[in-house]
């Protein structure tokens, strides 16, 4: 048997043509004259129903045998049938039995039994197949395909940098290193130095949507060791042009969703609100007056805390710039201003749960960009592939980081970001 259609493909007016749908049985519900089987694809539920008087008794006997989830494939006629779903229901030729499921099942697909989340990443495969979770993936796959739509229009080349490498991105000891035959390397923080080198090289705009990954012992809702990172890198721009491309992508990307992802939106029970453009813009002493004024303890010159960010976020109550940053807390590459280098071109795009994004124009002078790196306690000598691009020639240029995670949970008012993840890795989670 070879699958002729979807579910949504199929329609009442189709009534009396024979289909083929292919998946997993869903429910099995025996009401003496009548069997149903609901037969569950990827794009959602097929009734099937069969008239005991009436049907083949073969085809009878194959789902009296039939375990919940067993994978199947379902032949018959398209019947009109305003209370099944989709407003028609299939009444069966022929079904065969693809693949068997053992009983009893790792934890229940219908949602009428709910499981905790370590249980549903333990089996993930089988979380899978409840509606939600797949929702919650089919909008993930939108909001990357807009983003790629959004920056290819806006003259972005996307590139693929290494993920195994011989230096800290940003230094400290948030590194996860390897054994790289006689040499010891480590998995890449950020594309951040080598979306750089592209500047030197003349790619003008470069993206990348890809992994990156940081040996931090965090163990909150909001972190993880492996993430997929949206990061663009553009020339002759400068903090704000970028913050604005920024902005705009967010604003893109909302859009899509709400108008491509209808479906998966209702399977979660979502409604997104889309983010009007400009964000609006506080700097970080702003910042910082917010949070002291909402009881936060916090000085100027520390970074901003969780509580920080939720007090400042409850205030601004929307997506969110803070920007002119002190120097010392934002990385060797972000550049001071002439007149006051205490304070630096870097900005974070805040939602109002949590950071989404963290950027700056970039030091292109090779003389000052060493000087940063030593300021910051690091080895100019372990950076040298790097430096070597700011000496032939390097334009200004400015960029950011998104996290992709981080924009789906927000986005779907999601608690946790191992839900966004197919297979997370944190602290305690290496398998599956």
């Amino acid at each position: 048997m070879i699958r002729t259609h979807y579910s949504t493909q199929i329609t009442p007016e189709m009534n009396g043509n024979s289909v083929t749908i292919c998946g997993w049985a869903h429910e099995i519900r025996d009401l003496g004259g009548i069997t149903f089987l609901v037969v569950r694809d990827r794009e959602g539920l097929v009734q099937v129903t069969l008239f005991k008087k009436t049907i083949d008794k073969n085809v009878l006997e194959v789902v009296k045998g039939l375990s919940r989830e067993s994978v199947v494939a379902v032949t018959g006629n398209v019947k009109k049938e305003a209370k099944a779903p989709n407003g028609y229901e299939l009444v069966p030729t022929a079904i065969k039995v693809l693949g068997k499921a053992e009983t009893p099942l790792p934890m229940d697909t219908t949602g009428k039994v709910d499981a905790d989340l370590d249980t549903r990443l333990d089996v993930r495969f089988m979380d899978m197949r409840r509606s939600q979770t797949q929702s919650i993936f089919r909008i993930r796959h939108l909001i990357l395909k807009s983003v790629r739509e959004y920056l290819e229009r806006e003259g972005f080349v996307e590139i693929t940098t290494p993920k195994v490498v011989a230096t800290a991105t940003e230094g400290g000891t948030a590194l996860f290193p390897i054994t790289y035959f006689e040499r010891e390397a480590f998995l890449n923080q950020s594309p951040q130095l080598f979306k750089q080198l592209m500047m030197s090289g003349g790619l003008d705009r470069v993206f990348e949507i890809g992994p990156i990954f940081r040996a931090e012992e965090h163990d909150t809702r909001k972190h993880l060791n492996e993430a997929t990172s949206i990061d663009i890198e553009a020339s002759f721009v400068d903090n704000e042009d970028v913050m604005v491309i920024l902005e705009n992508l967010v604003n893109y990307v909302y859009t899509y969703v709400a108008e491509n992802g209808k479906t998966y939106l209702k399977n979660l029970g979502v409604e997104i609100k889309i983010p009007g453009t400009p964000f609006r813009r506080i700097t970080y002493d702003e910042a910082i007056k917010i949070a002291k004024e909402n009881g936060e303890q916090i000085e100027w010159g520390d970074d901003l805390s969780t509580e920080s960010e939720h007090s400042i976020g409850r205030t601004i109550g929307e997506h969110y710039f803070i920007t002119d940053w002190p120097s010392r807390i934002k990385p060797f590459y972000a550049l001071p201003y002439e007149d006051k280098p205490e304070i630096c071109r870097g900005f974070d795009m805040m939602h109002p749960r949590m950071e989404l994004s963290s950027g700056a124009q970039r030091v292109h002078n090779y003389d000052l960009l060493k000087e940063r790196i030593i300021a910051q306690g690091l080895n100019p000598d372990g950076f040298d592939f790097y430096l070597k691009a700011f000496k032939f020639g390097m334009p200004p240029h400015s960029g950011w980081g998104l996290g992709a995670e981080r924009l789906l949970m927000t986005m779907l008012g999601i608690e946790n970001i191992r839900e966004v993840v197919l297979f997370p890795r944190d602290r305690r989670r290496l398998s599956p």
